[in-house]
């Protein structure tokens, strides 16, 4: 057997939180230039698309991988990982609340029962996804305005710091700014965690009852997976429409909607999968080193806690 096997206690509520932003964290570090590129893919053609001018001008970014490229060899290896900071913080706060408070929520309203059937999974998903970025919306403004800022020579950096940046947000936009896309982005995560932790879930449950594979990572593996290409197909129109707003200047749009409308009339449909392929790689890759990661972390902390609790 590979990795620490199940605990014979189940992991308390304070694992579990800890657990889910360690490995929030671990599965960020890991994939972040994945993040970037999705989100210099879902804005651009942004600025393009609201100039008068009415010429079309060379698509910048082609693809994921040409993307990362074309990042390393105009703006340097470092702006892959622009942002990190605020996503560090973001996972840690924004993680612990969704997936570490994710099966607390769900006996809550199970009120204990063994049976727990998909509305209570659905319900569960869905409070601590708008708890989670009620709590961490400003981490998540700041994140992504990092991401979306070229770095290169002839643009000009709209913050110098993480700090400098949540100051100059509240400072020329108000408090209200670090809360921008509270909406759209309380939406996405109502979908990516009822899809993401209700899907794993599922998978996982029916995999242990209908197949040999046992509570360990292969197990795992297959459920992170197949959970992180559910939300994708389900969250990327959401997805691509927080992006977009949270990134905007001041003024730009009136509200999420006038968001929503713009591309649509600018950009088409297509516009709101944009992204797509890098959203898939991220939130897969995402997903499986999350997943797997809070899995092993949460038996470590049970046995570490259990060994301690012999010597004693």
């Amino acid at each position: 057997m590979v990795g620490f096997g199940p605990a014979d206690v189940p992991p308390s509520a304070a694992v579990k939180f800890v657990g889910a932003g360690t490995a929030g964290c671990i599965a960020d570090l890991l994939t972040f230039p994945l993040d970037t590129a999705k989100v210099r893919l879902q804005i651009q053609g942004e600025a393009r698309a609201s100039a008068t001018t009415g010429k079309k001008s060379a698509v910048k970014y082609r693809g994921v991988f040409g993307t990362i490229t074309t990042m390393v060899r105009t703006e340097g290896p470092r702006s892959l990982y622009s942002g990190l900071v605020a996503g560090l913080q973001r996972q840690m706060s924004f993680s612990s609340v969704r997936i570490g408070l994710y099966d607390s929520v769900k006996q809550f309203y199970t009120k204990g029962s063994d049976h727990v059937g998909i509305g209570s999974r659905l319900l569960a998903g869905s409070t601590t996804g708008a708890m989670a970025v009620a709590f961490a919306q400003p981490t998540d403004v700041v994140k992504v305005r990092f991401q979306a800022q070229a770095q290169s020579p002839g643009h000009a950096r709209r913050y110098c710091g993480t700090i400098d940046a949540y100051k100059t947000i509240a400072k020329e936009e108000g408090i209200r700014g670090l809360w921008k896309g509270t909406a759209p982005n309380i939406a996405r995560n109502a979908i990516v965690n009822c899809t993401e932790l209700v899907t794993y879930d599922f998978i996982k449950d029916t995999l242990l009852k209908s197949t040999p594979l046992t509570d360990n990572l292969p197990c795992h593996f297959v459920s992170a997976f197949g959970a992180g290409l559910c939300t994708t197909v389900i969250a990327s129109p959401v997805d691509v429409i927080k992006t977009r707003y949270m990134n905007a200047a001041l003024g730009q749009y009136n509200s999420v909607l006038n968001c929503a409308a713009a591309m649509m009339t600018k950009e088409g449909p297509l516009a709101f999968y944009k992204g797509f392929m890098p959203s898939f790689l991220r939130l897969g890759s995402w997903n499986v080193v999350m997943f797997v990661t809070y899995e092993q972390l949460k038996r470590a902390m049970m046995a570490a806690n259990h060994n301690c609790t012999t010597i004693l």
